[in-house]
């Protein structure tokens, strides 16, 4: 499946969600994710992340589709990393 994930973390808890949504997912813009990935993998990355965050102050937001091409995406200005993977 596609996935955007978004989070909103207290800044003591930035670093080790940036660190940990970068294994699963491409990082795109600050707190932005998005990639393919299966629905273990993505249960792995959810209980994962439930233990990073305060769940009275912090927040993560996750948008999924069957496939990218569902999706139509348009970038104004700088991408901050290419998804494209190169083989």
């Amino acid at each position: 499946m596609y996935v955007i994930l978004v989070y909103d973390c207290g800044e003591k808890r930035v670093a080790k969600m940036l660190k940990l949504c970068r294994k699963y997912l491409n990082w795109i813009q600050n707190s932005v994710f998005e990639g393919e990935i299966s629905e273990v993998k993505l249960k792995e990355l959810k209980f994962k992340a439930k233990e990073i965050m305060d769940k009275e102050t912090d927040s993560v937001i996750i948008f999924t589709s069957r496939n990218e091409k569902w999706l139509e995406k348009e970038i104004i200005g700088t991408e901050r990393s290419s998804t494209d993977t190169f083989l």
